[in-house]
């Protein structure tokens, strides 16, 4: 790889989710994905903070006036901090409006750094209570920064409409593809999920996913291997309950080798993904060799392309999705020339390695031409 032409020294914060916290999640992985593409590409990225500033209740102005009173003493503690030497930028991920940036836009100000953020959203429907200030925060954060990162062309049109005049450029998703480079060896009618069970669009997907595999015909050979755990585990087994256990494997948490070699001996991967904001799973699946069965919905057809990868059936149709399923699971040919695309464009357009160099490439860009 070209050495960057300057080392960077980057102060990273995510509001949602920090990448040293203990919950295992998709926005947890992309953060720490952030921290190893800005290392590979020859930076020192410091952890800014760990504040979490998230707030679900859209009716908790206690909790908004407490978060703003914290987020004062951490801007006060981080200045002190850089009184000698402050960064060569701030760059936040995933501000949105239950997890604004209350420190970046603030502290890059009082000391003239460039400012970027990485999968901002904004969505008029959610200004209710106390989340239009949040929003009104997070919009402010995307007018002020040098540039918006956007992990999604859907993310991409939702800022441009927001905010005409803000700094955007297309970033895609992307993960480290080496541990699912193992040979694919998939056993016939092996499906895998991949998911934590917590309330919300999670649940929905698994009853979607259980109504989806209750209509495959019963002389179908097929098992679920279900890697995941969370609050609504025992709800989530209980939307299940009308299958045939054989038929089920409950794995809890994985790490990501033993994901990878479930992912190895798999036919495909079905996870419906309601309101998926892209899926790393998938872009996982994927890299490894595995066809994607997945809903037409969110941004999920960012990162499979249907017909190609897998295939991407229509939001509730569940027996188009168990169509889709049966017609996979009796194609091993079509199976193998899906996943052996699959893998293919993981690694042209999705991998760490190609995210790094462009990262680099658009952060040098910011530093050289700060003012």
């Amino acid at each position: 790889m070209t050495p960057p032409t300057r080392r960077l020294r980057i102060a990273f914060y995510a509001p949602l989710k920090a990448p040293t916290h203990p919950v295992p999640s998709g926005d947890r992985l992309m953060a720490q994905l952030l921290v190893r593409c800005m290392e590979q590409a020859g930076h020192q990225v410091d952890l800014a903070s760990d504040l979490r500033a998230y707030i679900g209740d859209p009716q908790d102005p206690a909790g908004w006036a407490k978060l703003r009173a914290d987020a004062n003493h951490e801007s006060s503690r981080i200045s002190t901090l850089w009184a000698d030497q402050p960064p060569d930028l701030w760059l936040c991920y995933h501000p949105y409006y239950k997890a604004a940036d209350l420190l970046g836009p603030h502290l890059t100000r009082r000391f003239a750094l460039p400012y970027v953020t990485v999968e901002a959203s904004l969505s008029a429907r959610r200004n209710i209570g106390i989340w239009a200030d949040m929003q009104a925060s997070v919009m402010a954060a995307v007018q002020h920064a040098n540039l918006n990162l956007c992990l999604t062309a859907r993310d991409m049109n939702g800022l441009q409409d927001a905010a005409p005049t803000a700094f955007v450029a297309r970033f895609p998703p992307f993960i480290e593809t080496d541990a699912f480079s193992a040979p694919p060896t998939p056993q016939p009618g092996h499906l895998v999920t991949v998911a934590m069970m917590r309330a919300g669009d999670k649940t929905d997907s698994y009853r979607r996913l259980a109504a989806t595999l209750a209509l495959l015909p019963p002389g179908l050979d097929w098992h679920l291997t279900v890697i995941g755990d969370g609050p609504q585990r025992a709800e989530v087994e209980a939307m299940f309950a009308d299958l045939p256990p054989d038929r089920l494997t409950w794995r809890g948490l994985q790490s990501r080798p033993e994901i990878a070699a479930t992912l190895a001996h798999a036919s495909a991967y079905i996870w419906p993904g309601c309101g998926e904001a892209y899926g790393l799973a998938y872009l996982e699946a994927q890299a490894a060799g595995v066809p994607v069965i997945a809903q037409r919905t969110a941004g999920v057809p960012e990162v499979v392309a249907d017909g190609e990868t897998g295939f991407l059936t229509e939001p509730g149709d569940d027996a188009a999705a168990a169509a889709a399923i049966l017609h996979l699971l009796t194609d091993p040919a079509l199976q193998h020339r899906m996943g052996q695309a699959a893998r293919l464009r993981v690694l042209r357009d999705h991998s760490l390695a190609g995210a790094a160099q462009r990262l680099n490439t658009l952060l040098q860009t910011i530093v050289e031409t700060r003012p």
